[in-house]
């Protein structure tokens, strides 16, 4: 089953039958040519049925969707005064209950963002801008299926891969932080307005994987999607594991390493694991409830409700420190990540929230999605009771250990500290203290103005972040749905919805999708034209030499970057070696640790390629350390010229301000303007595609100078390893520090021609990308005429009618909240 037909059945609310019509081999072709007996067959239930062969019937009569309103008007008017009802009804004062899931009470109207609002009142008598979506698909869809049945020329396949292109859609991840207890499952809870989705309120249990929370697009349940570690990243896990408990001493009571080893082993085969030969620990028996494990494939679970999904996933997702007594298994160790997906959520749409655990995990394969996750969100959320907000320290530590892998080397662009019980009063001894409205407002404002003070003094977090981009809310998920002795906007909740309102709001997805399709069009329609075969060479001649003038405004300020990170680096490279050893000294010989502790950390240590996360610790990273001087060298011009926040764009924003100047020439050359507006649409299309581009790249560029150093590093890492008996804490030692003098004089150098060569392949990739895809752009839309390709000026008219409504529209939201919130999510539109 193709992509067409699994839409279709999604938007008409019969996902159920993908799977069916997957079976069965129904493709577009055969989707058009079902009959009433065919469809009996494939569809048994009368209603679904009844429901499919109405929708059917009007896709094949809105073939051309330009000539629907012929074909069935009546039937049409019915379904847009439905949806535009329905979009009003949904957006302002929704009281149905369960489907709008902002609100427990029904007044979702209150809680409703500007933006949304906004958008309600534009577009009342008008499209929704999904039954915009739809329609558009519906016209490219027909389209391509036009062209696939003309000959296979070279401007046939440019088409239609341009057709393919068209659908975009990424989300932004919004990163949940913070310990055991502070709220975070609460958080999610409350703001998503699903009651019970994650699990919560144990004292004895907490959260040990990844959690991802996102929409589900395909149906109307409730499913989670558990991903597994592979068999063998299970072994090597066990391996290490035996190593811990053989080298175990007398105190294992006080080793945490040593307790989360029997956790893990308790949880998944029980207190029986101490019986269990090495030889048997794979066996099939131990995994019945999960074979996926054994297959390397993924375990969905689908249910009708947020309650019987969140019991399911507990097993998959909470370690507990009761399990051994239980007698049930608990598959959370062997788990990668689970993504939870919720149906009809208006602020998930293009929204992921991540539930993350504190700082990195000891397994590799979780450890690499973690630092990956980090780096990705654009927001992330710390979460932390009020009482101890700026004196925990847990937080903040998360913070610091982060902020590179988040800013320089990441993507995130606003950070929400969030005080979670903001209705509780610590020590109260009277209930009705606790209920003091003014009291809790008065300490909620006290508890900002305290954090703001102590995030002012985080020098290291601050070389990624400025205050403007810092910002504290006070919340109370109980208090948010009981709705008792806070008023509901108090507990700032609402505020957190908005802002997710607005991630989702700004998300131009339609409008770059309507954008593409009319500048495709546009090219169809034009190479029909022959009469304009002088003015099309004057054009291409015009825009060649544009392309050539702006390729150059893009190159030089890539090389004055260069030069100025090859400075920086050059500098970072004398502090390297001058201060290289005392920083390993500050690892390999810690204060206040006992020393027999320390030989089992730092054996953890070189076994791991120099990274060790110890338990209840702060992670240990050799590589980290050694490379600090080079990253400190760079951070505040890597900073400028790769920014996360703000409306200028990597490189002093040169991506940005590159144009073909098409809006003259289309003022100039009338007689072409619909090529010329095709190459207008493909600019912006390949800018949006280079900023993502220099998005992945630029967090590569950052970290190679780590990851340089850790290479240098590994076979001083696997000599230390193999030190065994009397002695091997201080061989450990001095292996290390040898290799480190030995080689300070070349490593730190290797670090920095590594970045530079990224930072070249990154400057090459973009002049060549900007170059191929405008010259093809321009000689195909400006040196193709051929009338055999379909007539496609009706589809152009109700393509631009929908593409001139949506652009004033996202132009106002865009400008309401950059103007306001310099970190808003304006900055997020490509």
């Amino acid at each position: 089953m193709d992509e067409f037909v699994c839409n279709k059945l999604t938007e008409w609310g019969l996902g159920m039958l993908i799977e069916r019509f997957e079976d069965e081999g129904i493709d577009t072709e055969s989707l058009y040519c079902l009959g009433d007996q065919e469809i009996d067959a494939l569809i048994t239930k009368v209603g679904p049925r009844a429901k499919f062969k109405k929708r059917l019937k009007l896709l094949k009569a809105e073939q051309n969707p330009a000539h629907q309103e012929t074909v069935d008007s009546s039937a049409h008017e019915h379904e847009e005064a439905a949806d535009s009802a329905q979009l009003c009804q949904s957006i302002s004062d929704k009281k149905d209950k369960g489907k709008r899931k902002l609100d427990f009470q029904g007044k979702s109207t209150k809680f409703q963002s500007p933006a949304s609002k906004r958008r309600c009142d534009n577009k009342l008598a008008s499209y929704s801008e999904e039954k915009i979506l739809s329609n558009v698909k519906k016209t490219m869809n027909y389209v391509h299926m036009r062209l696939q049945n003309e000959d296979n020329t070279r401007f046939n396949a440019f088409l239609k891969n341009k057709i393919c292109d068209l659908e975009t859609d990424k989300r932004e991840l919004v990163g949940v932080f913070g310990k055991t207890g502070a709220g975070k499952s609460s958080l999610i809870n409350a703001v998503i307005g699903v009651r019970n989705l994650l699990p919560s309120g144990s004292v004895s249990a907490c959260t040990s994987v990844m959690i991802k929370v996102e929409a589900n697009k395909k149906n109307s349940k409730y499913e989670a999607d558990i991903e597994f570690i592979t068999k063998e990243e299970w072994k090597d896990e066990l391996w290490s594991v035996y190593h811990i408990l053989r080298d175990a001493d007398q105190e294992k009571e006080d080793d945490d390493d040593y307790r989360d080893t029997v956790e893990k082993l308790s949880a998944l085969y029980g207190e029986e694991w101490e019986n269990i030969p090495p030889e048997n620990i794979m066996d099939s028996k131990y995994f019945k409830e999960i074979p996926e494990f054994l297959i390397s494939k993924r375990k969905i679970l689908t249910c009708e409700s947020a309650e019987e999904l969140s019991a399911k996933c507990l097993k998959y997702t909470r370690s507990d420190s009761k399990v051994g007594q239980s007698g049930k298994r608990w598959y959370w160790p062997l788990v990668k990540c689970v993504t939870v997906r919720v149906p009809d959520n208006d602020l998930l749409q293009h929204v992921t929230l991540v539930d993350l655990p504190g700082n990195g995990d000891r397994n590799k394969s979780r450890d690499k999605m973690w630092k990956e996750i980090v780096g990705s969100c654009s927001t992330v959320w710390i979460v932390t009771d009020i009482n101890r907000a700026a004196s925990e320290k847990e937080p903040w530590e998360i913070l610091q250990d982060a902020s590179s892998l988040m800013g320089n080397g990441g993507e995130c662009q606003r950070i929400h500290f969030i005080c979670s019980k903001s209705d509780h009063i610590e020590d109260s001894d009277d209930q009705s203290a606790a209920g003091d409205y003014a009291l809790i407002l008065k300490r909620n404002m006290e508890a900002k103005e305290t954090v703001m003070t102590e995030f002012r003094k985080q020098t290291k977090i601050k070389k990624h972040f400025s205050d403007e981009y810092f910002k504290v809310f006070t919340v109370s998920s109980k208090e948010f749905l009981k709705n008792k002795r806070l008023r509901r906007d108090d507990t700032e909740i609402p505020k957190l919805q908005e802002f997710l309102q607005e991630l989702n709001d700004c998300h131009s997805v339609t409008l770059n999708y309507v954008s593409g399709a009319y500048g495709i069009l546009s090219l169809i329609q034009g190479a029909r034209c022959r009469e304009v075969a002088g003015k099309k060479k004057e054009v291409c001649t015009e825009l060649e030499e544009n392309i050539r003038q702006e390729l150059e405004k893009v190159r030089k300020p890539m090389e004055e970057a260069s030069e100025a990170f090859e400075k920086c680096l050059t500098e970072g490279v004398e502090n390297s070696k001058r201060s290289c050893e005392a920083k390993l000294k500050s690892i390999l010989h810690p204060r206040g640790v006992a020393v027999h502790g320390f030989h089992k950390i730092l054996k953890c240590v070189v076994e791991n390629n120099g990274i060790y996360k110890p338990k209840k610790r702060r992670q240990i990273n050799i590589n980290e350390k050694l490379s600090s001087c080079l990253t400190d060298s760079i951070d505040e011009e890597f900073r400028k010229t790769f920014p996360n926040e703000g409306k200028c764009g990597p490189f002093k924003g040169v991506i940005s301000a590159f144009s073909l100047d098409t809006e003259r020439l289309i003022q100039k050359y009338k007689e072409v303007e619909l090529q010329l507006t095709f190459l207008q649409t493909e600019e912006e299309k390949i800018k949006a595609k280079l900023n993502k581009l220099i998005r992945k790249r630029k967090k590569t560029i950052y970290s190679s100078l780590t990851w340089t150093i850790e290479e240098n590093m590994q076979e001083c890492y696997r000599k230390a390893a193999e030190f065994r008996g009397q002695g091997t804490l201080e061989n450990m030692r001095h292996t290390i520090e040898r290799h480190v003098h030995d080689s300070k004089n070349t490593m730190f150098d290797q670090a920095k021609d590594s970045l530079l060569v990224y930072l070249t392949n990154l400057k090459r990739d973009i002049l060549e990308e900007l170059e191929k895809t405008l010259k093809e752009s321009t000689e195909v839309s400006l040196k193709t005429h051929d009338y055999a390709i379909p007539d496609v000026s009706e589809d152009i008219d109700m393509v631009k009618s929908h593409y001139d409504e949506l652009k004033p529209s996202l132009d106002e939201e865009t400008s309401l909240i950059g103007s306001t919130d310099p970190p808003g999510p304006a900055a997020l539109s490509p």
